[in-house]
């Protein structure tokens, strides 16, 4: 994992004052989520500009280096380029951007005049700036660019904790931290002479649908070859990938991906031996001839309950990781020492089926789409406040007049890709940097040219494995059927795909969504008794009500609020809890 800081002094003769470098160079412990002595840092400076950079790598063999330096001048690279060399394009383009670079990155840059960085087209490694009365602050942790501007004092941009209670990620470009914010996808900040400027570009305009059979595998077909493009230099690695593997249609995919490149891969899954993840994971490595491994979750001694973390120990430790833009309902990985070994998932696959907001929509009229809109942002809005219910009136007005399928779309790879993923994969970044070949920059925008309604049926999917692995097409997916299956019909002479679907058996129980008491009245005592906190978004009669019952009927949401309630309350940042119980949780039979 990599963390860069860029400071640029408003007045250049009177510098960075000397105060908040030092405050800078002690925040590190807090905001970099790896054991301090594991750190490794450079720092360059030049008056009025100075910039930092962190990383828990062991040594410089990872290219580009931490700091690429050139004449008056240095780059960093957070993320992995796809063509390492094209480091030395960022260096040099006048105008620091991403669009002509590969890879899943975000550039920050510093020369003896300026001060810039930029996102990749999904803002999937972010860029967080503040400023304050003398100095413009740029960094890829949204705490340290908090502590860099406030000293050792943590402002909570309270009402902006709204969207994390709703949705346990953030819809907008807010934070967690009080003049703290996220740059927008595909953007450059730029501060020279003092003042900062801001440039937007555009996301890719979606073509008409297919009308051919030709013109649909054509356009697969660039798509195969963009998605091989990705994983060819690992090729090279030196030993195989390890890929995480479950029943759905992405990570299968990647599968394909890598078996079609000639990438040595093996697959491992998490789970019961009954889960369907791990049923139909087994079949796909057995189709692919790879080594597949099962890890359990771990049990009681009696074998009828799970064994896990007190919640404010799993609380403190994705807040820690996540800075507070993701919800502890979430499974962050833990932390394990930097590994140079190359792993995969299929995460934000759904970049190709037209993203997550609209895989659940079944009527694509105008007005349904809309109102997915309206309800993405202000969902359940009897449990908030009035202030948080028109904030997030507010979010929501320049994406309702947008036309609602583009809005959608666009909106999965703001939010859903450029926030929540942002945030949950810090925690498996400070393991070692994953490839990600559905977020290279060449896949999404490939993907998102591509008509929704034509990605949104599943079929650019379904006939990319029939290119790059077709023996994967005819295993069952988990959960739902292809949903260009359903209610097709077919001629004799046709060829019917065979789609099944997983059974779903109790081996799917998931202990997040069924607590237990034990769990529930952890959580119920922790929410309640913060409710003073919580009171400027939420009714708190409203939240009494949610935790009525024995055993939580809305879990997500309870762990949302104990998230938010962990942040206001104080328990973060801070020490690590200590001492904690873990908790049992019955498996049902």
């Amino acid at each position: 994992m990599r963390v860069y800081l860029g400071l640029a002094a408003k007045d250049r003769r009177a510098g960075i004052p000397e105060t908040m470098l030092h405050v800078v160079r002690d925040a590190i412990d807090a905001a970099f989520p790896v054991p301090p002595d594991t750190i490794r840092s450079r720092e360059w400076h030049r008056p009025g500009v100075s910039m930092f950079a962190w990383t828990n790598e062991p040594d410089d063999s990872r290219r580009p280096s931490l700091l690429v330096t050139g004449h008056d001048r240095v780059t960093g690279v957070n993320g992995y380029l796809a063509v390492p060399g094209e480091v030395d394009r960022l260096a040099g383009i006048p105008v620091l951007g991403t669009e002509a670079v590969a890879g899943c990155f975000s550039a920050f840059r510093a020369t003896g005049d300026e001060l810039a960085a930029a996102t990749a087209i999904h803002r999937v490694c972010p860029v967080y700036y503040a400023e304050t009365p003398d100095v413009h602050v740029i960094g890829s942790r949204a705490l340290l660019v908090h502590l860099a501007a406030h000293g050792e004092r943590v402002e909570w941009d309270v009402l902006a904790l709204q969207s994390m209670v709703r949705q346990g990620y953030f819809l907008s470009d807010e934070t967690p931290f009080r003049g703290v914010t996220a740059l927008p996808p595909s953007s450059t900040i730029t501060v020279r002479d003092g003042r900062c400027s801001i440039t937007v570009n555009p996301l890719p305009t979606a073509g008409p649908a297919p009308e051919t059979r030709k013109r649909k595998k054509d356009l697969v077909r660039d798509l195969a070859r963009s998605l091989l493009g990705t994983v060819a230099p690992l090729r090279a690695a030196g030993e195989p990938v390890n890929l995480a593997l479950t029943g759905g249609r992405d990570s299968r995919l990647i599968a394909a991906v890598l078996h079609a490149a000639g990438v040595p891969f093996r697959a491992t899954t998490n789970g019961l031996d009954t889960h369907p993840d791990v049923i139909i994971a087994r079949r796909i490595a057995g189709a692919l001839g790879i080594e597949h491994t099962v890890i359990p979750p771990v049990r009681a001694e009696r074998k009828d309950a799970i064994v896990v973390d007190h919640p404010l120990v799993r609380a403190y430790e994705t807040l820690h990781a996540c800075e507070g833009m993701t919800s502890a309902y979430e499974s962050i990985v833990g932390y394990l020492p930097y590994s140079a070994k190359p792993t995969m998932s299929g995460q934000s696959g759904e970049i190709l089926r037209a993203g997550g907001l609209l895989l659940l929509q079944s009527d694509l009229s105008d007005k349904a789409l809309r109102r997915r809109v309206e309800v993405t942002f202000l969902r359940d809005p009897a449990l908030f406040s009035d202030a948080a219910n028109e904030h997030a009136r507010e979010l929501a007005g320049p994406w309702l007049e947008r036309a609602p399928l583009e809005a959608l779309d666009h909106m999965y790879i703001a939010y859903k890709v450029g926030r929540w993923h942002a945030g949950a994969r810090a925690g498996s970044l400070r393991r070692g940097d994953q490839i990600w070949p559905f977020l290279d920059n060449r896949v999404v925008r490939a993907a998102l040219g591509l008509n929704q309604t034509w990605r949104l049926s599943e079929e650019v999917i379904y006939e990319l494995l029939g290119v790059l692995a077709p023996s994967l097409r005819n295993i069952p997916v988990e959960g739902k059927p292809w949903r260009f299956t359903v209610g097709r019909r077919y001629y004799p002479w046709q060829r019917r795909p065979r789609v099944l679907t997983a059974p779903k058996t109790g081996g799917g129980w998931n202990w997040r969504t069924s607590p237990g008491e034990e769990l529930t009245g952890l959580i119920r005592d922790h929410v309640l008794g913060r409710l003073d906190l919580l009171a400027p978004i939420v009714k708190p009669d409203e939240v009494r009500k949610l935790f009525a019952e024995p055993v939580l009927k809305k879990p997500n949401q309870a762990w949302h609020l104990y998230t938010v309630a962990t942040m206001l309350g104080g328990d973060y940042p801070g020490k690590e809890p200590q001492g904690l119980p873990r908790v049992h949780i019955p498996i049902p039979s």
